[in-house]
């Protein structure tokens, strides 16, 4: 009778995370199961996996799989997961936080140069033949404002302190961060939105951000500051940021993430000028997988080991 852990990698692309367990030496320890992702897990499998990768199953499927014990989510974001009805009290959730830590810092600070760079205009004189004279703003001295400091927030703060930006931010609790000048609890983020001339929000998808930016917080933003979302897109009310932006209120907005995506072709984001829609590349990375597979086989080797696993979800926050 074999003493292996059945695994199931419940992903489209299963080699990074094949090669990531055969590199540790775990392959004899385990009995992996792969799946793609359109696909059910059959009756075998829901009774045998103990643990699983996984983008996030229906309802319906957890509670017939009854020796899971672990699921690593191939996402830092696990809303979807929460929402299941029946997701099993015991069942141990991981998510991917963190992974992204290679590609968005460096899309965000992109997103800050296309903004205060005159490239993209310049690009567009190209084609027209045209030379005119442009002179880009600085971001030395500018006040950029994060409000969600975890590992990608960090990171940012990091870059954007390199090149000479203030960076302020909220954080749980408000302790001190290095390449921050300043960080405050969440509950002084209008002090946050008023200081910034860039807000970058990279908070979680919890009951408690939902709609989180909304007119009475847009109203602290100065009339010139940009907002640039690369977090969810349910923290921004819609319609009060358009009603922002097209009335001037605020100099516009970058938004990565839509509460639908693709984003409808007939959503008013699409056409509202001073809002630039960018089809969710802020976590894009050409080697994601493998970046997902070095987490994953750590915990599987604390899972193996009985040990505490890396990046649990805690159910009670919603991250």
């Amino acid at each position: 009778m074999s003493n292996k852990a059945n695994i199931l990698l419940w992903t489209d692309n299963p080699s990074p995370f094949v090669a990531a367990v055969e590199q540790a030496g775990l392959i004899d320890r385990v009995s992996l199961e792969v799946l793609a992702r359109k696909d059910m897990p059959s009756d075998a499998q829901m009774a045998s996996t103990e643990a699983m990768l996984a983008w996030g199953p229906g309802p319906g499927l957890l509670p017939r799989m009854p020796k899971l014990r672990w699921a690593q989510a191939v996402t830092a974001g696990v809303e979807g997961w929460l929402a299941l009805p029946d997701l099993p009290p015991g069942l141990t959730v991981t998510c991917a936080r963190g992974t992204h830590r290679e590609s968005m810092p460096e899309n965000i600070l992109g997103a800050l140069f296309y903004l205060s760079k005159p490239y993209a205009a310049a690009v567009e004189d190209q084609k027209a033949h045209k030379w005119t004279r442009k002179v880009g703003i600085p971001l030395n001295d500018k006040t950029l404002g994060i409000l969600g400091l975890g590992a990608i927030g960090q990171e940012v703060a990091r870059l954007a302190r390199a090149i000479g930006m203030r960076v302020i931010g909220t954080r749980r609790g408000g302790a001190p961060l290095p390449d921050l000048a300043e960080v405050l609890p969440p509950e002084r983020t209008n002090e946050v939105l008023a200081q910034s001339d860039y807000v970058v929000v990279l908070l979680p998808a919890t009951p408690e951000t939902e709609n989180f930016i909304d007119a009475e917080r847009l109203s602290h933003m100065k009339s010139d500051a940009w907002l640039l979302n690369f977090g969810r897109g349910a923290l921004i009310k819609d319609a009060d940021l358009i009603q922002a932006v097209t009335g001037k209120r605020i100099g516009g907005a970058i938004l990565d993430v839509f509460r639908q995506e693709p984003l409808p072709p007939e959503d008013p984001f699409w056409s509202t000028e001073g809002i630039v829609v960018l089809p969710h590349i802020g976590g894009g990375h050409p080697q994601r997988d493998r970046i997902v597979a070095r987490l994953f086989v750590d915990n599987l080797t604390r899972f193996l080991n009985g040990q505490p696993l890396r990046e649990v979800v805690d159910r009670q926050s919603g991250y």
